[in-house]
């Protein structure tokens, strides 16, 4: 059978198996296993699978992942989360919508010792919409402004999606990570320009005057309760920036400061504590791990068909202009993150754009964020929208799953003009990395 036919139904036959709603990593693994038997026969076909499987796992890139995993586990029963929403919530208040802002700013601080927007979404949904339910706030802004502001969490590095971009792509972490911190800040930026503007049009979304107001005094003692959040920053961001640390490294320093901090804190008192947080890291890696080991099977069988190749000197071939072929993967790619969660994303289409996009010219750690900037849109639209199901599952019965969604759209569009800015000025993301390659 011809080897690009052969790669045509495998691909018809796992988009058929996901819309059945079968596990991903099963997915690849069962259609690129019947795949290779098909085109090298069995015993190849099984060499081939134990050789993906190894080769894979033993990269320094997967050391760091679940060490950053560590690091989010630690940090979420440490307290951390609490200690970014009150210090921030203190620097903000007084300004409207002071709570929702505080919810943005709170994200991208934990975020930056997390990594998770889920962990995220799920922990500011215990810690703001209560507040911001003692002061009235519109059950839809104080919704939409927890779900939407937890997703760039997975933005503000360190970046659990940045590293899996990293495994399928052969980038650096490091400068991945330092891609991130702009764009993170800036859609932190704008989420809270649009709630100021927001509660200013409408001031019964967000009763700000009944929000407790504070002198410059009081700010800069909120400002002191995050020095636990801007220590670790500086260890994990600063050592992997001045070349101090590689991301494995900083990864390790990171979780053990982490620790350190957490049980100096008082948080972490009991052992239970820390086996709890490695049984969760273990489960959250292994489910990881699965996903990109099978996904890059599957790669390696499409590398055989030649797909990836054809299609690539395919679009090379096209008169249309670069950017036109660009747009067109984005959408490809806003469509599948309405029903495949991230990880998932990356593993299916990468192994073909990724070749598409660096033959056209297109700057690959640039290409990173906007991935990654698609994939936050992707946490909070339906039907999947991880975040959202995150935050329902803490916000209790009383909320619908429509009123999440519903909360979410203005952020959505938030997201649309920070895309659109990164497409428009590629500076942006590529000013800090390549300052730290100089």
């Amino acid at each position: 059978m011809d080897l690009t036919l052969v790669g045509i139904f495998a691909i018809i036959g796992l988009l058929l198996f996901l819309l059945l709603g079968t596990y991903i990593a099963i997915d690849f693994l069962f259609i690129g296993l019947a795949g290779s038997i098909i085109i090298l026969g069995m015993k190849p076909a099984l060499q081939l699978l134990g050789q993906t499987m190894y080769h894979s796992i033993a990269t320094p890139n997967f050391a760091a992942l679940p060490l950053f995993v560590l690091m989010g586990a630690f940090a979420a029963r440490g307290g951390f989360a609490k200690k970014a929403y009150e210090g921030v919530q203190g620097m903000t208040a007084g300004l409207p919508g002071s709570l929702a802002i505080a919810s943005c700013f709170g994200c991208a601080a934990f975020g930056a010792i997390s990594g998770s927007s889920l962990a995220t979404a799920a922990i500011f949904g215990k810690l703001a919409l209560p507040e911001m339910q003692r002061y009235k706030y519109n059950k839809k802004l104080a919704l939409g402004s927890i779900a939407a502001a937890g997703t760039f969490a997975a933005m503000i590095p360190p970046s659990g999606g940045f590293i899996v971009y990293a495994i399928f792509t052969g980038q650096s972490v490091g400068r991945l990570f330092m891609a991130g911190i702009l764009p993170g800040l800036i859609t932190a930026v704008v989420y809270s320009l649009s709630i100021m503007i927001r509660v200013k049009r409408n001031p019964d979304l967000a009763p700000t005057d009944k929000e407790e107001k504070k002198d410059f005094k009081g700010r800069i003692s909120s400002v002191s309760k995050i020095w636990t959040i801007a220590l670790l920053a500086i260890i994990v961001l600063g050592g992997i920036y001045s070349g101090l640390f590689t991301p494995t490294e900083a990864a390790a320093a990171g979780a053990f400061a982490t620790l350190l901090l957490g049980i100096q804190q008082g948080k972490i008192r009991k052992f239970s504590i820390v086996k709890e947080a490695l049984r969760e890291s273990a489960a959250t890696t292994s489910m990881i791990f699965l996903i990109i080991i099978s996904a890059l099977f599957f790669s390696r069988f499409l590398a055989i068909t030649q797909i990836p190749n054809k299609l690539s000197m395919m679009v090379q071939s096209l008169t249309c202009p670069n950017i036109f072929i660009l747009i067109a993967i984005l959408f490809l790619w806003f469509i599948l993150g309405m029903i495949i969660i991230p990880t998932g994303i990356f593993a299916l289409t990468l192994p073909i754009v990724f070749p598409i996009i660096v033959n056209l010219g297109y700057d690959p750690i640039w290409f990173g964020v906007i991935s990654l900037k698609l994939s936050e849109i992707a946490a909070v639209t339906p039907p999947v929208g991880l975040n959202v199901y995150a935050l329902k599952g803490v916000a209790g019965k009383e909320t619908t799953i429509e009123e999440v969604f519903s909360g979410i759209w203005p952020f959505v569009i938030c997201d649309i003009i920070v895309l659109i800015l990164l497409l428009m000025f590629p500076e942006i993301t590529l000013w800090l990395p390549n300052l730290m390659a100089k």
